[in-house]
């Protein structure tokens, strides 16, 4: 997840630096200037997806191709990335509240300032009306469901750990029903901003797509005319361009049958609807439609570094969530990591970076739109239903809804649970199904290439081999689940000794304490009365000295114990730890130890000889 979110932090660097000249570059076609150059690569495709593929990602054509070519500025880009990752997370940089106010608000801001230019455009209307228009078609598609559950998963920060670490913070001082309401809230409110403004975007670019695509039209015409491909006849008017795109379509109308099949089989079509379908898909139509929407601005270029930095800022603070997801529990939990949190960071940010290269190659955005529709939602499923699974059946929702009580003061709404068992997890089991069923279906998933030479976006399928890969990196989520116990076992090893009580001899504390005073003869029944209370006193310390840690032993010390957290299951370690923990779990006037008694009885005896000594005297 991690690689996942540096390279778009990459990519947005990228866009800022390009962000600072004055005009800024994917607003026109910087190879393309006048109508009689022969490179038509540009005109055949709008700027900003040119700028895209051509300049940000140099991309292949295939996602086979050009994956040990890596380019330059995108690798710069990845290691400056994860270089302010790793300060970060070795100075501890605290923001203050200003900023951090400034970077949360800051997007929104400029996301309403977009919405509101948008709503001007021409075709935004019909834009947003084609956005709340259901295609119940599109329910059948595997690939939307898919798609669907890995967004919600991925954008409330399930299944990676970092609703985790932001709860131990904070830790009963909320009340998390409403923070994760609002959470959901606010996600959705974000959601269905960014959409609208997508939906805009696209469509000012399908209802100017007519000047672009005539100019393109025009060009290819006047190429065929020279080469002697296509008559005179068929040159268009010299005032064609400065006319609307319907003059154009009404020219071609009135030309000799003949003629018209050449031009209409010659060039592209310029029909709207068209350009619609080949609008752009993938992880870039975010940035292009943003850059779009940037440049409707006057002073644009100053609208584009701030959007971009903000940008910039909330990946690397998603990133450091992320990576604080792994640190921590492997600081917990490996004592080396323990002591030398430094290290840790410069491990986890040198594999992140070394990770990261391969988006940084010519056909890097395809593996980026294969770890976005097939890796992301299978892992992330996968994840969710696992925890879904220890909270709701292995810990028990009943205890979830009983410590929410004790937490909140009010007992939850009893449906919780039943959403908890019977509703969340079948619907997780199922979206894994499914996205399994995507990988393996009768036709294999594709992703959208870039045709240099048709300067058009393609669709390619997805090789067996790369749907392997897939398959093999969701496995790995499994791998915590044997590992983690095994790490648990090896530690209680090194801390549990074979004979507890032989620990014990180690300890700064005498074994025998000092010969009591001798009593009188009349007093030896008080003596045997409080033999029980002498036995405790005994025992106590040894108790003390055991210095029980709560978390070698995994089962509770009661039956009424309930502070067992969800996600530390019960472990069995050893007969010898049980059998430990039931002695230690009995009233403390039965437990004897050992030592005590060896002492009990040699006083008793030591007692025994001196009457007997005493008698032999007198008689």
């Amino acid at each position: 997840m991690s690689l996942y979110n540096s390279i778009i932090i990459t990519w947005s660097l990228s866009y800022l630096g390009n962000s600072f000249d004055n005009s800024l570059p994917w607003n026109q076609c910087p190879l393309v200037k006048t109508i009689n150059v022969t490179d038509l690569s540009c005109l055949q495709t709008v700027s900003h997806q040119y700028f895209w593929y051509h300049t940000t990602l140099s991309a292949s054509g295939h996602i086979e191709e050009g994956v040990e070519a890596l380019v330059l500025h995108l690798t710069l880009g990845v290691f400056a990335a994860w270089c302010l990752l790793f300060l970060t997370m070795i100075t501890g940089l605290n923001t203050s509240m200003p900023i951090l106010i400034f970077t949360v608000f800051l997007p929104y801001i400029l996301l309403l300032c977009f919405l509101i230019r948008g709503l001007f455009l021409e075709g935004a209307v019909a834009s947003l009306r084609r956005m709340v228009t259901t295609e119940l078609s599109a329910w059948a598609s595997l690939d939307l469901w898919c798609q669907a559950g890995g967004h919600v998963l991925y954008s409330l920060g399930l299944g990676m750990g970092t609703t985790i670490n932001f709860s131990s913070y904070k830790a009963g001082e909320d009340n998390y029903i409403q923070m994760a309401s609002l959470v959901v809230l606010v996600n959705l409110g974000t959601s269905l901003l960014v959409t609208s403004i997508i939906f805009i975007v696209l469509g000012f670019w399908a209802t100017t797509s007519g000047p672009t695509c005539v100019e393109k039209s025009v060009s290819k015409l006047m190429n065929l005319i020279k080469k002697g491909v296509l008559p005179q006849d068929a040159k268009p008017p010299e005032d064609i361009l400065l006319s609307p795109a319907l003059d154009y379509l009404e020219w071609i109308s009135n030309l000799p049958q003949h003629l018209q099949y050449q031009v209409i089989h010659s060039t592209p079509s310029c029909s709207i609807k068209t350009q619609k379908e080949k609008v752009m898909e993938g992880p870039g139509l975010a940035f292009a439609a943003f850059s779009q929407a940037v440049s409707l601005f006057p002073g644009s270029s100053f609208w584009a570094i701030l959007f971009f930095l903000a940008l910039v800022i909330m990946g690397l603070n998603t990133l450091i969530r992320i990576l604080e997801g792994i640190v921590y529990p492997l600081q917990n939990s490996i004592s080396i990591f323990g002591r030398h949190p430094k290290l840790l960071s410069a491990l986890v940010c040198l594999g992140g970076f070394l990770g990261s290269l391969v988006f940084t190659g010519h056909s890097g955005s395809y593996i980026m739109s294969l770890f976005d529709d097939c890796l992301v939602p299978l892992i992330l499923t996968i994840i969710v239903a696992f925890q879904n699974v220890a909270l709701a059946w292995i810990y028990g929702a009943r205890r979830v809804r009983e410590e929410i009580f004790g937490d909140l003061g009010r007992l939850l709404w009893s449906f919780f649970t039943v959403l908890w068992c019977y509703v969340t997890l079948p619907g997780l089991l199922a979206l894994t199904t499914i996205c399994l069923m995507q990988l393996y279906q009768t036709e294999p998933p594709y992703y959208i290439a870039w045709n240099s030479s048709m300067s058009q976006e393609v669709k390619q399928p997805y090789l067996q081999s790369t749907l392997g890969w897939v398959t093999f990196l969701s496995m790995l989520t499994f791998l915590p689940i044997p590992v983690y116990p095994l790490q648990h076992w090896w530690y209680l090893q090194d801390h549990i000794a074979s004979d507890p009580f032989g620990k014990l001899q180690s300890k700064k504390m005498p074994l025998v304490p000092p010969k009591p005073l001798q009593l009188p003869k009349r007093h030896v029944k008080c003596q045997e009365g409080n033999s029980e209370s002498s036995s405790r006193k005994l025992s106590l310390p040894l108790i003390r000295g055991l210095n029980l840690n709560p978390w070698q032993f995994s089962l509770p010390l009661s039956r009424n114990s309930q502070s067992s957290s969800w996600f530390s299951l019960p472990v069995i370690t050893s007969v010898t730890s049980i059998s430990s923990v039931r002695s230690l779990s009995l009233p403390i006037s039965r437990q004897v130890s050992p030592a005590s008694t060896a002492i009990d009885n040699s006083d008793q005896h030591t007692e025994t000889k001196e009457e007997e000594r005493r008698e032999n005297s007198v008689q």
